[in-house]
């Protein structure tokens, strides 16, 4: 009778998985912050992912840490860089993966910052206008290399407008962009940007980052981002923003995705292994509490987990039907 009346349904399509590429061969290391999350070489990547497709999981998003990094982030829109090289390469093994490249230069910057910076009298600063263009072509090598969607991140004005115009104005206007419209200057990032190598080397992502009090202010920069051409919207992080991910589901007639960021993941896995929590649970009530309140789409390091349990309770069978 519960299965039968159960308002909130969750499915493995549903679901992304972020991985992290790094440039080398044969490297898997684990993430400190992150139990059970590792930095792959794609050759180690290529068996995590068909065991990702075992579970029913069909979506991945890519983030890339470079051998080097320069002040403008040129390893970002390398041809030849680590994403654009793995993109290659999954392609090739796993053609019905959706694969999704995170769009941004944070990982490839010298400096950390999610655009490039100038120096104005005594002040360092971001210039977004600048970074516009480099993310334009970012995107564009992305999409050259075979990402089936782009997922700009780094928040600068403007940005979704300058995508898609040079996506528009090559070969690529069928790539569909979703869009970080609402991602808020979170201490959930911490254990990622450890993870990315990307933490900032002076100053914060503030002035480019939402403010987490505010959620009036996360609708315009959705409506604004939709206005420039965004396909999909995300909210980001999930568990503390479950008003914002209601607010822009009531609000937008796009798909709405949350991602449940790593401070998140990190916070079960250590509340479990301190047997405070039944894990398996807990991964499985705030997967739903995201689902139930609006999320289309649900990005997550717990994906493998999710899609897992769906299997095992014969949930599958019943979508399938």
């Amino acid at each position: 009778m519960r299965k039968l009346i159960r308002e909130t349904r969750l499915s493995p399509d549903q679901l992304i998985m972020p991985y992290f590429v790094k440039e080398g061969r044969g490297v898997k290391e684990p993430i400190q912050g992150m139990p059970g999350q590792f930095r792959y070489s794609v050759d180690q990547l290529i068996p995590e992912l068909e065991s990702l497709q075992g579970s029913g999981v069909s979506a991945i998003m890519l983030f890339g840490i470079p051998e080097s990094k320069d002040e403008r982030g040129s390893a970002a829109y390398d041809r030849n860089g680590v994403v654009q090289y793995a993109l290659r390469a999954i392609k090739d093994k796993f053609p019905e993966i959706l694969l999704i490249a995170d769009t941004c230069l944070c990982e490839y910057t010298s400096h950390g910052h999610c655009g490039i910076v100038r120096h104005r009298r005594d002040e360092i600063e971001i210039d977004n206008d600048a970074s516009l263009e480099l993310l334009a072509k970012t995107a564009v090598s992305q999409a050259e290399a075979g990402a089936d969607m782009v997922a700009p991140s780094d928040m600068m004005d403007g940005r979704i407008g300058a995508i898609r115009n040079a996506l528009d104005r090559t070969e690529f206007s069928h790539i569909p962009i979703m869009s970080y419209a609402a991602k808020y200057a979170s201490a959930f990032y911490g254990p990622f940007r450890d993870a990315a190598e990307s933490r900032p080397q002076f100053g914060d992502r503030k002035s480019y980052q939402m403010d987490f009090a505010n959620s009036r202010e996360a609708l315009r920069e959705i409506a604004l981002d939709i206005d420039e051409g965004a396909d999909i919207v995300i909210v980001k992080p999930a568990l503390a923003y479950l008003d914002i991910i209601q607010m822009a589901h009531a609000q937008f007639d796009v798909p709405i995705a949350a991602y449940s960021v790593s401070g998140e993941y990190s916070m079960i896995r250590a509340a479990a292994s301190s047997g405070s929590v039944n894990e398996e649970d807990l991964i499985w009530e705030m997967a739903v509490a995201i689902r139930r309140s609006g999320a289309d789409i649900l990005i997550t390091y717990f994906a493998k987990e999710i899609a897992r349990k769906l299997q095992a309770s014969g949930s599958l069978k019943q979508l399938a039907k």
